[in-house]
């Protein structure tokens, strides 16, 4: 298997997703597009492409003008069937690459709050079978229209749009299950300018309790990323087999055009 991952800031990398996809035997190239490295052109050579999360907003193209690319790419990857995964910052870029706005909520979501599995993520292949509560790390102050084709797997009472899958292979989640520990416990202080903007003076409190639910809920959000990055993974094994139901539509839609 080999795989794409988009990193966008020095403290986001893969994670526990990245160890788990090594484990499973897949081969990681890793780009930093804001840094100048250059985006393949299309997901034609690659099996599955992870869009990882940062601290900059989705819809800031102009001091990020390597978005309009990375959308064109998910696009792309969602055509051709390649598995997407977008975490946070990711999954954002997913719902903007389909046409949806990204936008300030309001607040910070940070630490470890709870988020739900909605009924139609009884039967997704990815989170079928996963406690209706999860808790897993977030750390976000965006949020997000969901797009129209998009279907609605997680969600809590801060943001509705907590996880959702575009056709069968793209999936968004607007958490951050890859953290390790030692990255759950550091993300507060990492983003001190938006924890002081929503915060002010409270903002070492709600650090001291992001940190306590961190040690609380850390193993729960990383059993959550162990079954859903392997379920994902197999979504990537089983890319030729979904590939060729994808070449033959496009075939098909050609013949009839």
């Amino acid at each position: 298997m080999h795989l794409l991952v988009i990193q966008h800031c020095p403290v986001t990398p893969a994670g526990l997703v990245g160890r788990i996809a090594e484990e499973r035997g897949a081969e990681l190239r890793t780009v930093f597009p804001h840094q100048g490295e250059k985006l393949p052109a299309n997901g034609a050579d690659m099996d599955g492409l992870i869009v990882l999360g940062g601290p900059m907003h989705a819809g800031d193209d102009i001091g990020y003008p390597a978005f309009v690319d990375i959308m064109a790419l998910i696009r792309d990857c969602h055509e051709r069937a390649v598995p997407v995964l977008g975490i946070c910052l990711g999954s954002q870029l997913i719902a903007r690459a389909f046409g949806q706005r990204v936008y300030r909520f309001g607040g910070l979501e940070v630490g470890y709050p709870a988020v739900y599995l909605t009924e139609a993520a009884k039967s997704d292949p990815l989170l079928s079978g996963l406690a209706a509560e999860q808790r897993i790390m977030q750390m976000h102050e965006d949020s997000f229209d969901l797009p129209p084709e998009a279907v609605l797997l997680m969600q809590n009472e801060v943001c509705a749009n907590q996880g959702f899958r575009i056709g069968m292979t793209t999936y968004g989640f607007q958490f951050h299950p890859e953290v390790t520990l030692q990255e759950a416990r550091s993300f507060p202080r990492d983003c001190w300018a938006s924890m002081s903007r929503h915060f002010g003076n409270r903002a070492p409190a709600q650090e001291a309790r992001a940190l306590r639910e961190a040690d609380l809920y850390f193993d729960q959000g990383a059993a959550f990323c162990r079954i859903m990055t392997d379920r994902w993974l197999d979504l990537v094994a089983k890319r030729p087999l979904t590939s060729q139901a994808y070449v033959a539509r496009t075939d098909g839609e050609r013949r009839r055009a």
